[in-house]
Order: structure tokens, then C-alpha cells, then sequence
């Protein structure tokens, strides 16, 4: 809808990762350092940590894309609700490898045989696993196995593990130890500043042709920092949906108070999904009657940000509607004249 309105070349504010859209922000820039120092040691584990939409995997996929696919085989996990078993035969499928009815001994020898062959075609296999807070520590335990797999001296394996702040307290305990000592770079990303916000905000709208068109007020980034918190994620959430409201206003000027307005909106569809009424009005029989909704969890509210995004879940489905039904209007008048 607002990518045509304002004639943008592409959504500027999409939740899926793409390196196109990569910012280098001061946290972003110190996390690429990282990733490339421990990509030119060769071996080991890359450990990158930050909140629920702070970048991680774009930076991820920002480096993947500046890489020669003749050097570098890339795979990538993000299913990390795995057992030991179930994390060796994810990583064997992510490359390729056949692992249907075969015990684990076969495809260990099936995934060192792959080993050997990209390394005597000059290729190293980087394995990528998001959302590493779920893996169990069976299952880092047996990516840490697989880490010593050594072609000819060489280490052909080295894996990038990027989760959420509670995963460093999976590193921490004790039967991980052996782990914590194959991990090569380790960087935890923070928010963006408010100036850092406002850059970010210039250079997706920049990346997607952005002229100027809607003209935006300074208010409208100190706001988007002040309810977004200096998380990508969820700016990208509140600018789209502040794209839309200009859409559906006809507006080619936006300002702190249409920021405001467009974040209260937010929290409002938030809260009556969170609200025991909408959950079918069920109550926990000692619970009082104004007790507050239990918190949600990172993956829930994950959800609910990507829910956000979706253009159909507008503000107002009649004023949606009848912008709509004028547009088609005034196509259908343009044909007649």
C-alpha cells in the first residue's frame, strides 16, 4: 500500500533479514569486527548475543554476503529445539547431507567425508545456528564435537552462535567448559542510540529510494527512540506501521504526535492480545480480578512484533477500506478519460 503511495522500490522497514539493509551502527560495526577476526582464525566457535530484534542475524548475513562462495560453503539453522541426535542430523540436512535411516555413526562418517571433499576443493563450511538459547547442552556439547573434526591439520568446520542475552548463561555452567574454551570472538550487541536511531530510520527509507517523500519531522525519531528503545526490530515495526498511517491519511508530512499516536495504537493491540479477555476470558480461580496479565515470553512477543508488521492489521478497517475503494475509483475514471 505506502510503498506505491510514496514510491518506494521495496518495503523499507521488512522484519526478515537482508544484508541490503545493513546499518553500521557503532554496536553493529564493533559485532562485524568481531565476526570477521574470528572468521580469519579458522576454527572454533563466534558467539554473538543481544535482545529479540537487535540485529544479529542481519550482521550475520551482512558478512555471509561479502564472502567468496568459492572459499566459504554456508549453512544455516533455526530450529534449535533439538536433542543431541537431532542437532547432528540438522546440521548433516543443512548441507546437503543425505541422513535418512542412517545411525549416528554413519553420518558421522557421511559429514567428515563432505569435510573432506570441500576442503580438497579449497572451501571451508561455516554452520550459522540462531536462536542458540534453545539448544540444550547435549546439544552444544555435540556442535563442540563436531568443532574437532580435523581434514589434513585443518579444522573444516567453524560455526557462528548467535542468541538472545540468556544463552550466556547456558555458556556458563560447568559442563561446558570445554566449549568456552573453543570460542574465538564473543560480542553482545546493545540498542541503538537515538542519533544511531535516527540514521538507521534515513538509510532503510535511503536503500528503497526515499526522496523526502513523507517529509519527516525531528520529533518523529526522537519518538520512534523513546517507544522503540533503540531496537531495530522494533523500529522497523513502529516505522512501517507510521508509513501506513501517512497512507491511509493522505499524508506527505509526518510528526511526533503522529509517532505517538501510531506507538499508543501499538501498545493498545498488544495489551488486549495479552489481556486474560481475549484469551477467551479465562481466570485462575485465586487470581483477583485486577491482577495484571502474566509477562509474556521473548518468543510470544517475537511473534506478536511480526504479527505488527502485517499491513492488514490497520487501525481502522473502514477508513482502510474506503481509501481503498477511491483509488479504484479513480483508476477506473483515468481508463474512461
Amino acid at each position: 500500500m505506502y510503498t506505491e503511495f510514496y514510491k518506494f522500490t521495496g518495503l523499507p522497514f521488512q522484519l526478515t533479514p537482508d544484508a541490503r539493509f545493513f546499518f553500521g551502527s557503532s554496536g553493529h560495526n564493533k559485532a562485524m569486527a568481531h565476526l570477521t577476526y574470528g572468521l580469519g582464525q579458522g576454527e572454533g566457535f563466534i558467539i554473538i548475543t543481544g535482545d529479540i530484534g537487535a540485529g544479529k542475524t542481519t550482521i550475520v548475513e551482512h558478512l555471509l554476503a561479502q564472502l567468496d562462495s568459492r572459499k566459504y560453503l554456508a549453512a544455516k539453522i533455526t530450529n534449535t529445539q533439538l536433542g543431541a541426535d537431532d542437532t547432528l542430523r540438522m546440521v548433516a540436512s543443512a548441507f546437503g547431507i543425505a541422513q535418512e535411516g542412517a545411525d549416528k555413526a554413519t553420518l558421522l562418517r557421511r559429514f567428515e567425508a563432505f569435510l573432506a571433499r570441500i576442503h580438497e576443493q579449497g572451501q571451508r563450511a561455516l554452520l550459522v545456528i540462531d536462536e542458540c538459547q534453545n539448544l540444550s547442552v547435549p546439544a552444544l556439547e555435540e556442535l563442540r564435537m563436531l568443532s574437532n573434526l580435523q581434514i589434513k591439520g585443518r579444522t573444516p568446520l567453524q560455526s557462528f552462535l548467535l542468541g538472545q542475552p540468556q544463552f550466556r548463561d547456558t555458556l556458563a555452567s560447568e559442563e561446558l567448559d570445554q566449549l568456552r574454551q573453543r570460542i574465538i570472538a564473543s560480542y553482545h550487541l546493545g540498542p541503538l542510540s537515538e542519533a544511531e536511531t535516527r540514521r538507521y530510520i534515513e538509510h532503510r527509507l535511503t536503500t528503497v529510494g526515499w526522496n523526502g517523500d513523507p517529509r519527516l519531522d525531528p520529533g518523529v525519531f526522537a519518538a520512534v527512540h523513546r517507544h522503540a528503545g533503540g531496537v531495530p526490530r522494533k523500529i522497523n515495526t513502529l516505522c512501517s506501521r507510521l508509513l501506513l498511517f501517512g497512507f491511509l491519511e493522505e499524508r506527505h508530512q509526518l510528526n511526533e504526535a503522529d509517532t505517538d499516536e501510531v506507538a499508543r495504537d501499538l501498545e493498545q493491540e498488544l495489551t488486549r492480545v495479552l489481556s486474560p479477555k481475549a484469551n477467551g476470558g479465562a481466570r485462575h480461580a485465586s487470581a483477583p480480578a485486577s491482577a495484571a496479565p502474566p509477562a509474556a515470553s521473548p518468543a510470544y512477543e517475537e511473534l506478536l512484533s511480526r504479527m505488527s508488521v502485517v499491513e492488514s492489521y490497520v487501525r481502522s478497517h473502514d477508513r482502510t477500506i474506503r481509501r481503498v475503494l477511491q483509488i479504484a475509483a479513480d483508476y477506473l475514471e483515468g481508463r474512461k478519460l
